[in-house]
């Protein structure tokens, strides 16, 4: 993300560096530097969530929650998360769906590097686990419009290749679309917010796709009726969720919502969807732990 400058030349060197440990995994050298940042640019936004994020590794909660507090009172477009981590810490209610800025520059900030650092350093492997399934459900299926939400640079499409005839890329992030454009993977690219492009559209769909995409969600409800609604007859929704070790939907450190099974099938059902294929798998990793998940598609109940 680019931040743009305290105004004070050594809170911004000092911001600088302690972005650089944080991402080299020294969270103590980190936190000092971004402290000291502050005590030359006390009001600095980057500076105070940056603090925040080093000092909750640390588990320093306590001293990151005022931090937070303070952060929050700027970060008016949302754009720094803040609702997001105050929840985390639990020291605010966990949104049904973090702020679209929050995401946006998220990926912006993240699409030239996104592939090598989701596929090589953390072993991503969801859009490969989406394309198996359907393998397994609907051997050698066909389709022949297909739409794949939060796209990015576009997995999915390469997942699978010469299986969908015309493939519709949906992306919040402009820097995503851009990258997708560059590799040819779809037959058309949008950049929109997920349920806001289904709503939109007026033609029926073979294939809708979400790989490690409702993670940045939350509440599914309302995604899944959009979905439901442009669904053609044996149609199917394949999709990726990290799942929740219990309850409904919960907000993890990573700032990465975890769904229960139990709420994914409710929710399909309530929108008028059935369960057509699961598996469980690991995800990717997340400093070396690895992320489980589920692997499902849903096709129209009736």
């Amino acid at each position: 993300m680019h931040v743009a400058s305290s105004g004070d030349l050594l809170a911004d060197r000092r911001y600088e560096y302690a972005r650089a440990y944080f991402d080299a995994g020294d969270h103590r050298a980190a936190a000092d530097l971004y402290l000291q940042a502050l005590e030359r640019a006390s009001g600095w936004l980057p500076a105070l969530v940056g603090a925040a994020d080093a000092l909750t590794v640390l588990g320093r909660r306590d001293e990151a929650g005022p931090l937070l507090r303070q952060a929050a009172a700027h970060d008016r477009d949302g754009l720094f998360g803040t609702s997001l981590r105050l929840a985390a810490l639990g020291l605010a209610e966990v949104p049904d769906a973090p702020p679209e800025a929050y995401v946006r520059g998220l990926f912006d900030d993240y699409a030239d590097r996104f592939e090598a650092v989701l596929v090589d350093d953390l072993g991503y492997r969801a859009p490969w686990r989406i394309a198996e399934l359907i393998d397994k459900v609907r051997p050698g299926a066909g389709f022949a419009r297909g739409v794949d939400l939060g796209c990015g640079t576009g997995l999915v499409a390469e997942a699978l290749k010469g299986r969908v005839a015309h493939f519709t890329g949906c992306d919040l992030s402009p820097e995503m679309i851009a990258r997708a454009e560059a590799g040819d993977r779809y037959q058309a690219l949008v950049v929109a917010e997920a349920a806001a492009f289904l709503s939109e559209r007026t033609q029926t769909l073979d294939l809708v796709t979400a790989a490690d995409v409702l993670v940045y969600i939350g509440a599914l409800d309302n995604l899944f009726r959009h979905v439901a609604a442009r669904l053609a007859p044996g149609g199917l929704f394949a999709f990726s969720v990290e799942e929740a070790d219990d309850g409904d939907l919960v907000l993890r450190d990573s700032l990465r919502y975890a769904h229960g099974e139990t709420y994914i099938r409710r929710v399909l059902a309530e929108a008028g969807l059935a369960v057509a294929g699961l598996v469980r798998d690991t995800l990717r990793y997340d400093r070396g732990t690895p992320i489980g998940g589920l692997i499902m598609l849903a096709r129209p109940a009736r």
